[in-house]
């Protein structure tokens, strides 16, 4: 039995129209991105490929697309913070509020009402992104530990069965961190190291049930996905046709770059509205189990590190000091 409604998390989607139209602007505007310097490459390097022969006229058309869409991808890396602390984690937040009955704005006044809960919690976007490194790290360690479980069971053909399982439990998790955050705002905690902790211990409590309903959200996700993907090849076709050059490999890639588009947007959200739900039925009145703390403090490296920050944290007399604790 999955922990959530999924017509609950279309309620929250409806709610929060301004910060999803907002989602698809900048996820859209991020695959035009890649588009237009796949686009752009491939004709300057299909205007150089001019000056010798035919096949190396498209090889350098080929060459150009490939240097523009790894270049786009070099500067966009450096954005990720940035879309984490803004577009993630404000979406997060204001879902938050909606499942907790608060009051919140219409409208655009949504993404600033966010933009200030989010640093209120988090302070700067560097802090809120290495929080999620570590969180990331600790949910591995969760993961590792339940499949060291499975390894003692006597059953013929376990190993082909975990190497499945193992690759789905990779993919099931993979919002999980986000969905962590979502404690930091539900209790407004002022030490979100502190919450963050909190939060892995009682999903660690609890991640039968969790991974059950993560299994669940994770497989529609990605059977919409491979519908949008398919649906999004005609127009990535269309894109590849007015390029220069002959780059058929391209449609593919741009569907992909659409489809993508639209789960991180669109589907995603959805997702972690479903698992935000499944987290606070099932971790409900409960409080951190030692026993959890210790064993996690024994795996993992990285929830140490957020036991120390959090120590720190308190000790700089918390929000004043965000950047001091940090460090």
């Amino acid at each position: 039995m999955a922990h959530f409604s999924a017509s609950t998390s279309l309620t929250l989607m409806r709610k929060t129209a301004p910060f999803l139209a907002f989602r698809v602007a900048v996820y859209f505007c991020i695959a035009a991105a890649y588009v237009i310097a796949t686009g752009t490459g491939a004709g300057i390097g299909y205007g150089i490929g001019g000056f010798w022969d035919n096949e190396t006229h498209l090889s350098a058309a080929f060459y150009g697309g490939a240097a523009g869409l790894g270049l786009t991808g070099a500067v966009l890396y450096f954005f990720r913070e940035y879309i984490l602390y803004i577009v993630k984690a404000g979406h997060i937040a204001v879902m938050v509020e909606l499942l907790q009955d608060r009051t919140i704005p219409d409208g655009k006044g949504q993404i600033a009402y966010t933009r200030q809960m989010v640093t209120e919690r988090f302070g700067s976007a560097n802090i809120l992104f290495g929080i999620d490194q570590l969180v990331k790290g600790v949910i591995t360690a969760v993961t590792g530990l339940l499949e060291g479980l499975f390894s003692f069971l006597p059953i013929p053909g376990l190993d082909r069965l975990m190497a499945i399982a193992r690759a789905y439990l990779k993919v099931a998790v993979g919002l999980l961190d986000e969905v962590m955050l979502a404690p930091c705002f539900q209790t407004r905690a002022e030490n979100p190291y502190d919450a963050s902790r909190t939060a892995l211990v009682l999903y660690a409590q609890n991640a039968k049930p969790l991974l059950y309903s993560a299994a669940w959200v994770t497989a529609w996700g990605w059977v919409l996905s491979i519908i949008v993907f398919v649906v999004m090849l005609v127009p990535a076709g269309a894109v590849v046709y007015l390029m220069p050059g002959q780059m058929s490999s391209g449609a593919f890639v741009f569907a992909i770059l659409f489809a993508w588009a639209t789960k991180v947007a669109l589907i995603e959200p959805f997702a972690i509205a479903c698992m935000m739900q499944a987290y606070f039925k099932v971790t409900e009145g409960q409080i951190r189990n030692p026993e959890w703390e210790a064993k996690l403090d024994r795996v993992s490296g990285k929830f140490k590190t957020l036991s120390s920050k959090a120590a720190q944290f308190a000790g700089f007399g918390g929000g004043k000091s965000m950047k001091e604790a940090a460090v």
